[in-house]
């Protein structure tokens, strides 16, 4: 393996001075420096792992708790997003990403114990039961931890604004002239709750009056559960006019509920989603929906987490609001030419 004595002996420099130039230090030449870091590149030089933790007592090691409901892991699209920007703003800043469990070489564990089996720095929690005692336990310990879509009391948690996209959602089928509007949502969440309450904020600025048969529960990413809420709906003896989804791949389990019905999109029946994930916008009809910034999400919560590992003393901790922006596309229908 490579060493810094090794880099020093073949350029013929100090290893004070490789050891400076390859941790970025700026007293020394600049053309020094670059010949160093070409060398090390090229004699296929790695830093001494162990030797890093000594001098900077961290692990550099992020934990990342992701526990899905619904069994799809990281093809959920919409969270494998943002864990993707998340590692990739983590290696950046030079951490190396493991998940955690509830287990440890296949005996029953605690997250918190399996966050300090793994000598984590900092733990990333993307998607879990945030009401659950191991989940308020490791959040309560001296490990710093980041939440996604969830505020604990004096914690950093980074947000998708729900309730204003939905929101701005409403108020776009709204605009259309829509009125019965069928509104499956999903699991009661502080997600669905603020999604209830921006949805209901457009329908009372419009003077819209809520009709409770229109709103059914669902499941987030679950087509089966979307398609039951959807048969229904549609049987109500006033049928909605437009179908709000909780997420565009839930909305999946609408098209072909809607399809089997004999009913065209949106000449018949309106559609809406949630999430703006990619396949949204390649499907046909181009699915109207309310795209969540997923990359800006992964790369604030690990910017975050980082700030609260390397920065103790001084961070405090915020509530970081995410915007994301709708995304008209061809599956709500124009009522207004009908009124």
């Amino acid at each position: 393996m490579v060493t810094i004595k090794d880099i020093s002996k073949a350029l013929g420099v100090s290893p004070a001075t490789v050891s400076k130039a390859l941790n970025g230090y700026s007293d020394i030449n600049p053309q020094t420096a670059e010949r160093i870091r070409a060398a090390a590149k090229e004699m296929h030089y790695l830093p001494n792992i162990a030797a890093r933790q000594l001098k900077t007592n961290r692990s550099h090691n992020i934990g990342v708790l992701f526990v899905d409901a619904t069994n799809s892991g990281l093809t959920h699209e919409y969270f494998a997003a943002i864990l993707n920007s998340a590692k990739e703003t983590f290696e950046k800043l030079g951490y190396d990403v493991t998940f955690i469990s509830d287990t440890i070489a296949g005996t029953k564990a605690s997250f918190l114990e399996h966050a300090r089996y793994r000598n984590c720095d900092g733990v990333l929690i993307a998607s879990v039961d945030f009401t659950s005692p191991q989940v308020v336990e490791l959040v309560k310990s001296e490990i710093p931890t980041v939440t996604i879509d969830y505020p604990f009391n004096d914690k950093s948690a980074v947000m998708s604004d729900n309730l204003e996209g939905q929101y701005e959602l409403t108020k776009y089928v709204l605009e259309m002239g829509h009125r019965r509007i069928g509104l499956i949502h999903g699991e009661m969440t502080m997600v669905t709750k603020k999604r209830l309450n921006g949805f209901r904020r457009a329908l009372k600025e419009f003077g819209v009056e809520l009709n409770p048969m229109y709103e059914k529960a669902g499941a987030f990413h679950d087509v089966m559960r979307t398609a039951e809420a959807v048969r229904e709906l549609m049987a109500l003896p006033e049928p909605p006019t437009i179908l709000m989804c909780p997420d565009d791949y839930a909305a999946l389990g609408a098209l072909t509920e809607l399809e089997k019905m004999g009913l065209r999109i949106p000449e018949d029946i309106s559609i809406t989603g949630y999430d703006g994930i990619n396949l949204s916008q390649v499907i046909r009809p181009k699915l109207t929906t309310y795209f969540q910034d997923s990359t800006g999400i992964g790369h604030q919560s690990a910017r975050k987490l980082v700030e609260e590992i390397e920065e103790k003393d001084s961070c405090t901790a915020e509530q970081i609001m995410i915007r994301g922006k709708l995304l008209p596309g061809h599956s709500v229908k124009d009522l207004r030419e009908e009124a």
